[in-house]
């Protein structure tokens, strides 16, 4: 599977930012579409995550109610809706595919097998 993100950039605190990924070459492996992202000095964490059969999410305790993640699964895209952005919230963002269906599988990086080369975002005035 190949990922590509796009839509990165500068917003300021409070602001909105909406990312995309376009997933070419899926396979039936590839269960769930994840979205990581990794700070400067800090491990990647797991930020969402969308099946693609039923559209079921997970989401992190930190995003939970202010990101939204869906898919279009014609057009083979999962997208990150983020609001109410927080200078914390700056990191690169990487998309992933994978087999995980539970929430702790969907959190484990080493249940993705495919990896966009990310997409920068910055939170600040």
């Amino acid at each position: 599977v190949q990922l590509a993100e796009t839509g990165g950039g500068l917003v300021q605190p409070g602001g909105s930012l909406t990312i995309s990924c376009a997933a070419s070459g899926r396979t039936p492996a590839t269960v769930t579409m994840g979205w990581f992202r990794q700070a400067p000095g800090q491990e990647r964490e797991f930020v969402a995550a969308i099946t693609w059969r039923n559209g079921g999410t997970y989401y992190a305790d930190s995003v939970k109610g202010r990101f939204t993640i869906t898919r279009d699964n014609a057009k083979n895209t999962v997208n990150l809706q983020m609001n109410s952005l927080k200078p914390e919230d700056s990191a690169v963002y990487y998309c992933a595919a994978g087999s995980g269906i539970s929430y702790i599988e969907v959190k484990g990086k080493k249940n993705y097998h495919s990896w966009g080369q990310g997409t920068q975002v910055t939170v600040s005035s």
